[in-house]
């Protein structure tokens, strides 16, 4: 077991730090539950951290010592892995647009995915499920503008479109414009309103 437990370390030297880790890409150093069970002890020596069910991540090295790495960093990294597309949620992509003053304490991520958590030292990250066009246009600000419309909702849309088209360049809002037959109903009416 120890072999296996330094060739997996040899092979996470060579990543990037915060890189993603998982017992399927390990298993031409050995069988899955010997790669599992390897992983498992690494995550209780503090070697790689633990995010979630099947992902590891790589540390980030600093002088206090090991840490996890940045929310954004390890959810792209999951995104990659997965082949998901991870956004924020429509809190935070309308605080980002100026559309609310709230800013979201809890880190909540909108994914194709199924919904989970993920753990990053002390810190959870949830990933909720999201109808395809909420994830529409993904991590452009169009898209943007889509999950922050959907979070406003019906009746606040309209008068926010406006703001948008102010503040929007004319191509990201042109985007969002295209996009409108993706978008469920009430918002492609919305938008087709207000372009």
């Amino acid at each position: 077991m120890s072999r296996l437990i330094e060739q997996i370390l040899t092979h996470t030297a060579g990543l990037p730090e915060g890189a993603p880790v998982s017992a399927k890409s390990l298993l031409h150093l050995g069988n899955r539950a010997a790669v599992a069970q390897a992983l498992s002890r690494l995550t209780e020596r503090e070697q790689l951290i633990r995010a979630g069910r099947g992902v590891y991540l790589r540390p980030i090295g600093s002088r206090f010592g090991a840490c996890a790495p940045s929310v954004e960093q390890a959810v792209e990294a999951l995104a990659i892995q997965r082949g998901e597309t991870i956004v924020s949620n429509a809190a935070a992509a309308a605080n980002a647009l100026g559309l609310t003053t709230q800013v979201p304490v809890r880190s909540i991520y909108l994914t194709s995915g199924r919904s989970r958590k993920m753990h990053l030292g002390k810190q959870v990250v949830e990933l909720r499920h999201a109808p395809r066009w909420q994830l529409a246009l993904a991590n452009r600000p169009a898209g943007e503008a889509v999950r922050a419309l959907a979070w406003l909702g019906p009746e606040k849309a309209e008068s926010a479109l406006k703001t948008l088209k102010r503040k929007m360049p004319p191509g990201a809002f042109g985007e969002l414009v295209a996009a409108a037959p993706q978008l469920s109903t009430w918002l492609a009416q919305s938008v087709g309103k207000v372009a």
